[in-house]
């Protein structure tokens, strides 16, 4: 069997069948289903989620029960009756398909989405997984980082004055800036050259899908070559971190692998390096496009911010809680329990909607409303809860904090040049593009000047 008829047979079993189910289910109209299947709706989904918002705990979605609850979602996301789908996402397929899924092995290099990852495990696994890696991103850690992300910030909005100077005013903020922050930023934290970023943007977008359920064929082809693709790369640059290690993440970790438990094996560490890059930079791109597109369309908040520019923490949490990069995840019942006094059998996944949970009028008065002085504002669940908390939210807080105060001090009039284009992804939402329009008189005087800032000689992009 080669490796495409394995891909086609992956496919079929997967998310071939369950395109047909939530197709069936929208035409049913599932406001779950509907949003899945329907791009138009996914660019403003909140309506279609407050379809699903009784009083009872659990609705029903596409293709299990879901929450839009915020007490619901943290209790499950917290509860030790519940676990991550991961190695037991097939479970639920008939037995022929089980079969077939066999045969046809496993794809091509290592997924975020699957064991080992650290987002698919369970403890002790996860719990191991999460000690080796999280003191990269330690309070302390981020802290010593946000310098650094300054001067990206500053490099970046250099360039963008320089291109808006050689295009009348206009440039693609999610491309030259939104995307490029963050993965500049991950790739020194793990040792990846600045060089390699255009192409792990590259790698990021064609790969983001793999967290989406129901596929077409095209798209999954494509998503498990650029992981095929991603692996070969890892394999690679891990070796030349064992021959060269330096002082980034990766290397520390490469110094202590080995098969019996004294460090991650090599399979858990591509993984690691794969999900750590990839949700690295992914979410924060969101995140950062996602807040300009908000103070865009609200000016009174972007006056608030400039007014007291000690709101902007306040600020990010908010645009996090309004528009989260992660709109859902889902856990499987570990046993027989109760959610809410709703029993959930053994084996039973729960879909938590945590955009709609961000909108809970019981927790967000007037949950609608982008307030970047709201008061809970940080009450949000866009990085989970529980042992799962995103691993990097202080770093994605800090990142989204100076991106955005940096861009909006540097162009107070910067404006959108167009409605821009959202992905077209259920799980990850963001921007594939966000033409804005730089001040005129802002980016003529600088061009003028050399394009760099009064204050500041110009820096090569992703200099140490």
């Amino acid at each position: 069997m080669d490796e495409l008829v394995r891909s086609a047979v992956r496919w079929t079993t997967t998310h071939g069948a369950l395109r047909l189910a939530i197709r069936a289910r929208a035409r049913a109209g599932n406001p779950d289903a509907q949003v899945m299947t329907d791009p138009a709706l996914r660019a403003d989904p909140y309506p279609h989620y407050e379809r699903l918002r009784t009083a009872a705990p659990l609705a029903d979605g596409a293709l299990a029960r879901v929450s839009v609850h915020h007490d619901v979602c943290t209790d499950v996301l917290r509860s030790e009756e519940f676990g991550q789908i991961g190695a037991h996402r097939t479970d639920r397929l008939p037995a022929a398909f089980r079969l077939a899924l066999r045969l046809a092995g496993d794809r091509p290099g290592v997924s975020p989405i699957d064991p080992p990852s650290m987002v698919a495990v369970d403890p002790p696994e996860h719990t191991r997984y999460r000690r080796l890696v999280s003191r990269a991103f330690s309070a302390r850690a981020v802290a010593g980082l946000r310098e650094r992300t300054r001067q990206i910030a500053d490099e970046l909005l250099d360039d963008l004055e320089r291109e808006a100077a050689a295009h009348d005013g206009q440039v693609d903020l999610a491309a030259r800036y939104a995307s490029l922050l963050p993965v500049t930023v991950i790739s020194e934290m793990l040792g990846v050259p600045v060089a390699m970023r255009e192409q792990f943007l590259a790698w990021g977008d064609r790969a983001a899908p793999v967290l989406d359920l129901g596929l077409d064929w095209a798209t999954h082809r494509d998503v498990e070559r650029t992981l095929a693709e991603l692996d070969t790369w890892w394999r690679e640059h891990l070796r030349r971190l064992r021959r060269d290690p330096g002082p980034d993440l990766l290397s520390s970790l490469v110094t202590t692998v080995d098969d019996d438990g004294g460090g991650l094996t090599e399979t858990e560490l591509r993984a690691t390096a794969a999900l750590v890059v990839g949700a690295g930079f992914e979410t924060t791109v969101n995140l950062i496009g996602n807040g300009a597109a908000l103070l865009f369309a609200h000016p009174d908040q972007r006056r608030l911010l400039a007014e007291d520019p000690s709101l902007w923490p306040n600020a990010v949490d908010e645009v996090l809680r309004v528009d989260p990069p992660v709109q859902r995840t889902a856990r499987r019942a570990r046993r027989s329990t109760t959610v809410h006094g709703v029993p959930v059998a053994e084996g039973e996944w729960l879909v938590l909607l945590l955009a709609a949970a961000n909108r809970d009028p019981r927790v967000f008065p007037d949950p609608h409303t982008f307030d970047v002085t709201r008061s809970n504002a940080r009450d949000h669940v866009a990085f989970s809860s529980g042992i799962h908390f995103c691993l990097g939210a202080a770093l994605a807080r800090m990142e989204g904090e100076v991106a955005l105060q940096a861009l909006f001090e540097r162009f107070p009039d910067l404006g959108p040049a167009g409605s821009g284009r959202r992905r077209d992804t259920v799980i990850l939402r963001g921007h594939e593009s966000l033409p804005v329009t730089l001040s005129s008189t802002t980016w003529r005087a600088r061009s003028a000047s050399g394009g760099s800032r009064p204050d500041q000689e110009p820096v090569g992009t992703g200099s140490a």
